[in-house]
């Protein structure tokens, strides 16, 4: 790449950042339904947007990432190396399947274990639901306005246009008004069920650091926990402490949010990689395939051998040698298979047997 990736990064981060603000003035109305109590809210969400911009680009840009999103791309629109077809899938068909069943069905989770399943299901579902109320109305995209000839009657603004209109009194407003105490509900539970394994997993406890694993937690259920504290404080204490509990919760949402592009849950945006190597495979497994130098069997798509190829040569890692007859081969033209026959006959060799 003739680019600097740290400049890259810059580039991409700044670029953005800077369409978070546009985002945030012209989907308000000009700043006209932007709620200046939650300014410091749309700042950690610019700053955040700049740091997951620059991280992205510069995990994207390694030689293995960059190959993977580049190869996703190019069976989508079209054009990269051409080998032979048997009626291989839509590539846009299989990263849609696989966004639907993997990204958020997460069933891949599921095959390991229903445990895990539910409590991944209950921490990103919550969080998604919470993310999808949070930043439309820190954004002032959304807000509420109530009918002219009746303060009963809710009307939905999003981007200017009212999208709906409901009663106060209806189950929809319920649901509505306690979407983020739902979505606290399922985190929580998934939050017990994840300090449960940490704590009763023999495997779990022994790799699991701080910073990776349990950080991450305290500070979800820290956002959680003082998110509900507000609620319970108006609700049921005439908003006892409801002014020094707004700062505790700003600090532990802000802190949630610088600690996702530079902590574990920035794998929420690495995912998206999983989806191209998906179809990736998908449509390797129907083109025309590689045959060990040794075995002289197929064992992987020619296209994933000629890709690991160009990847570890940008690595600068040189894997080929030339044979006993002079002829020049690529350690990756060999499976796993011969790799091991390989180190049986030169030991064998070695032992003069």
């Amino acid at each position: 790449m003739s680019q600097n990736p740290k400049a890259r990064a810059f580039t991409v981060g700044t670029s953005l950042s800077l369409a978070t603000v546009a985002g945030i003035y012209f989907g308000s109305g000009m700043l006209e339904h932007f709620d200046p109590a939650l300014f410091w809210y749309a700042v950690a969400s610019v700053l955040a947007a700049y740091a997951v911009g620059y991280r992205f680009t510069l995990w994207a840009s390694r030689p293995p990432s960059r190959m993977y999103f580049k190869r996703g791309m190019q069976m989508i629109f079209g054009g990269g190396p051409k080998y032979k077809s048997n009626n291989a899938p839509s590539a846009a068909g299989e990263i849609a399947k696989s966004a639907a069943t993997n990204f958020a069905a997460q069933n891949f989770i599921r095959e390991r274990s229903y445990f895990r399943w539910i409590m991944h299901l209950c921490l990103s579902g919550g969080c998604t639901l919470a993310f999808a109320v949070t930043f439309p109305l820190v954004f002032g995209w959304l807000h509420f306005t109530t009918a002219p000839d009746n303060a009963e009657i809710y009307n939905v603004v999003a981007f200017g246009v009212t999208v709906r209109t409901f009663s106060i009194h209806s189950i929809e407003a319920t649901l509505a008004f306690n979407a983020l105490n739902i979505s606290a509900v399922f985190v929580l539970i998934g939050l017990f069920m994840a300090g449960y394994r940490r704590l009763t997993d023999a495997g779990e406890r022994a790799t699991q650091t701080f910073y990776e694993d349990i950080l991450p937690l305290i500070l979800i259920a820290a956002v959680t926990v003082t998110g509900i504290a507000l609620t319970i404080s108006y609700k049921f204490f005439d908003g006892l402490y409801h002014g020094s509990m707004v700062w505790v919760h700003l600090l532990s949402v802000v802190a949630l949010i610088f600690y996702i592009p530079f902590g574990k849950l920035f794998h929420m945006f690495q995912r998206t990689c999983a989806l191209c190597v998906t179809a990736y495979k998908k449509k390797g497994a129907k083109e025309e395939q590689a045959t060990c130098l040794v075995t002289g069997e197929e064992f992987a798509s020619q296209r994933h051998v000629d890709d690991l190829k160009i990847v570890l040569d940008e690595l600068g890692l040189n894997y080929r040698f030339t044979t006993e007859d002079g002829k020049e081969v690529h350690y990756q033209d060999i499976s796993p298979q011969g790799r091991r026959r390989l180190i049986a006959l030169n030991q064998g060799k070695l032992l003069k047997r």
